[in-house]
């Protein structure tokens, strides 16, 4: 395959290539930012229990761990990922337009379902789209990123300021709005150059399922999702009962919420500058470096230390995540061939966000319910767990830079 035939096709050398991807990543994050801490005040409006909650928001969990690297695969197989994003935007805005009409548990967790099947398989597509960008022109992975975590933090703050305005009813639709904005900037997105969407689809190989299937065998990428997946679930305790902890330590919802933004910042300060980091430090070294932050972080957060200390270990947030997440999405574009780079990207939210991440968040709660503060000290130890993979996987690039698929 030529380097004109991907070029073509992604559409990487696109004017405005950089600026249209950072925008797309803005409307996803904004949704993101309003789900994440207000769709549940909605559930609760809706007069859904605790318990139904729970199973609510961990279904799309469930969801990803199928459908997200079947998408992605089917998005690599038809070759013009724009298009397959587009169609997955138009199933998010139609599931959340749907929830306006859902009436008990059972509808409710059933648009979750159909909702998540779309919603989920978003990012990995994208992120193959923006890496092959980075592959075959040079754009910044980091300086389009981090216009995510910008509006991430956006919206957390002005929806918490519409919340108070208009009551639980407004979270949904302002999700809503927020989704019409991701299918907006998904038509923006760069279009397959070429004569035709067909004639520059046939112009990438055609990965098939035997391909797919020696991907995920690749000890080499075994490695990595063991490391990488294992650092992402080292954050189970803090994203379920951060905010609650602190709570218990008489800390002010507005200076906890100050501590989420400090580490959101350090993450998009690593994004900024991440060409000049990713010079002196490898994708795979960065998820080693990953893995030290997570030990380091969570052993001090589980002796509660003074605000002041806390404001610094929230910093690390820029590694324990930020880090991970820049070497995870660089060894993809430089292990992986071009053609399963959304492959790639898929298993590794499924296995990352999916199952270990889920299995993680299952076992936080009674973690916490048993021990408190303390049950960080277990995310210390999957720190520490997750280095030795880390480690081997550094030792085995410095002899294997690539996957081989055929």
């Amino acid at each position: 395959m030529s380097e004109t035939g991907v070029k073509l096709t992604l559409g990487a050398g696109h004017p405005g290539f950089a600026v249209r991807l950072s925008l797309f990543y803005g409307a996803v994050f904004l949704l993101i930012g309003l789900h994440l801490p207000f769709f549940p005040v909605w559930l609760k409006w809706r007069g859904l229990t605790p318990e139904e909650i729970g199973i609510i928001l961990s279904a799309p969990l469930a969801v990803r761990v199928f459908f997200t690297p079947a998408i992605s695969f089917a998005a690599d197989r038809i070759g013009d990922r724009r298009f397959v994003i587009v169609l997955l935007a138009w199933g998010t805005v139609s599931g959340l337009l749907l929830y306006t009409l859902a009436q008990g548990f059972w509808a409710v967790l059933g648009i979750s379902i159909l909702t998540a099947m779309a919603w989920t398989s978003i990012m990995p597509v994208t992120e193959a789209v923006a890496m092959d960008g980075v592959r075959r022109e040079g754009h910044d992975y980091g300086r389009m990123r981090l216009w995510g975590s910008l509006t991430f933090i956006a919206a957390s703050f002005g929806g918490g300021l519409a919340l108070q305005f208009w009551g639980p009813p407004s979270a949904l639709w302002m999700m809503i709005v927020a989704a019409i904005g991701i299918l907006v900037a998904a038509y923006l997105l760069p279009r397959p150059e070429g004569k035709g969407r067909l004639k520059a689809a046939t112009m990438l190989p055609q990965i098939r399922l035997k391909n797919a299937l020696a991907l995920v065998r690749s000890p080499l990428f075994l490695l990595f999702l063991l490391a990488t997946g294992l650092v992402q679930s080292t954050h189970a305790v803090y994203y379920a009962f951060g905010t609650i902890h602190w709570q218990a330590q008489n800390i002010s919802a507005a200076v906890i919420g100050l501590l989420w933004a400090v580490g959101v910042i350090a993450e998009i300060l690593l994004f900024m500058f991440s060409k000049r980091v990713l010079k002196v430090c490898s994708p795979v070294n960065l998820i080693c470096v990953a893995a030290i932050a997570s030990v380091m972080r969570w052993s001090i957060t589980a002796f509660s230390p003074p605000l002041g200390l806390l404001f610094v270990v929230q910093a690390l947030h820029g590694l324990t995540f930020g880090a991970a997440h820049l070497g995870a999405v660089h060894f993809i574009t430089e292990a992986a061939p071009a053609e399963a780079t959304g492959t790639a990207q898929g298993v590794y939210a499924s296995c990352s966000i999916g199952i270990m991440m889920g299995a993680a968040l299952g076992a936080s709660g009674p973690l916490y319910a048993a021990f408190g503060g303390y049950a960080y000290l277990t995310m210390a130890a999957i720190g520490v767990a997750a280095f030795l993979p880390a480690l081997l996987l550094a030792r085995r690039w410095q002899h294997e830079k690539t996957i081989s698929i055929d």
